[in-house]
C-alpha cells in the first residue's frame, strides 16, 4: 500500500493476550514459599516462550507472598492467600512470541491444583500502522 509520498506502508501486529486465573485447592506452604514461586513463575513463563528479563517478590506477615516477572513481552504476576489455598493469577503478553494461556496452564501444574478458572482478553488491534489516526472508539 503506497503512502502519500509514494512510500510502502506497513500493517503490523499491536496486540496482546491478557490471562486472568483464579486457582485454588493449592497447597498452603507452597503458597506461602517466596523463593519456590519465583523459581516456578520464572520457569513456567520461559517454557511458555516468554522472556523474562527480572522477577522480584514481597513475602508478607503473617502470610501471602506477591511475586512480579518483568518480560519483554510485558509482565506477570501472582498474589498468594495461604489461608484459603488460593493465588490470583496475571499474565499479559504483546505478540505472538509467547503464550500466556499455556503459561497459565503450566502454572497450574507446578502448583498441583485441581482447580483454575481463567479467562483471557484479547487487546489491541491487528491493522495497526504507525501513521494512522488515533482511535475514537472506547474499549
Amino acid at each position: 500500500m503506497a503512502g502519500a509520498h509514494g512510500s510502502v506502508q506497513t500493517v503490523r501486529t499491536f496486540t496482546g493476550q491478557h490471562v486472568l486465573a483464579d486457582m485454588e485447592g493449592v497447597e498452603p506452604a507452597l503458597l506461602d514459599d517466596e523463593h519456590r514461586l519465583r523459581e516456578i513463575l520464572a520457569t513456567v513463563l520461559d517454557q511458555a516462550g516468554a522472556t523474562v528479563l527480572e522477577v522480584t517478590s514481597k513475602r508478607f506477615s503473617p502470610q501471602g507472598v506477591t511475586v512480579l516477572a518483568l518480560l519483554s513481552e510485558s509482565h506477570a504476576s501472582l498474589h498468594t492467600y495461604p489461608e484459603f489455598g488460593s493465588v490470583f493469577v496475571d499474565v499479559f503478553t504483546c505478540g505472538h512470541r509467547a503464550d500466556p494461556e499455556f503459561a497459565v496452564h503450566l502454572l497450574a501444574e507446578a502448583l498441583h491444583t485441581p482447580v483454575a478458572h481463567t479467562k483471557t482478553i484479547r487487546r489491541g488491534r491487528d491493522d495497526w500502522r504507525p501513521d494512522a489516526p488515533p482511535s475514537t472508539g472506547g474499549l
